[in-house]
């Protein structure tokens, strides 16, 4: 059966509880979209944006460890990285422990980049929060934020 013809609840859940799911999915989904378009630079792809936040998330890393990290092939975040070193994002220096291999890490260029479209983006947001909702409204999204933290627990 396709995954979109599917509409029965699994067993042992509820109907509200399967319709919170999908539409937490879609709304999050859509929501990080909009996210990424706020502050996404015209000079970099989205992969290139997505690596080197993840250069960021990482700290020093191999090329091979940031394309598993990213789910694509070493020569496709070869590429990438390549596109982000021309832009003086990232730096490469020689791996200690393996001369073989280089590390790869931001430049003051890409952590000031990343911080930017970090604080660009939280402002969208929060002026998105004030402009269309109510204080009640975001009490009760804060409301709903804590009890949607349990989700992201262990």
């Amino acid at each position: 059966m396709d995954r979109q013809q599917r509409t029965e609840t699994p067993a042992g859940i509820s109907d509200s509880a399967a319709r919170s799911a999908r539409d937490l999915r879609v709304v999050l989904s859509r929501l990080r979209r909009r996210i990424r378009e706020v502050a996404t630079d015209e000079d970099l792809t989205p992969s290139q944006e997505s690596a080197l936040t993840l250069v960021g998330k990482h700290g020093a890393a191999t090329a091979s460890a940031l394309a598993s990290a990213e789910g694509v092939r070493p020569q496709s975040m070869a590429a990438t990285l390549a596109a982000l070193d021309q832009h003086g994002l990232i730096r490469r220096s020689p791996d200690p422990e393996d001369g073989r291999r280089q590390l790869v890490t931001l430049t003051e260029a890409g952590r000031e980049r990343i911080e930017d479209n970090r604080q660009v983006r939280e402002e969208w947001l929060a002026r998105a929060f004030e402009d269309r909702y109510t204080e009640q409204e975001r009490r009760t999204i804060l409301d709903a934020l804590t009890l949607m933290e349990r989700l992201s627990e262990q």
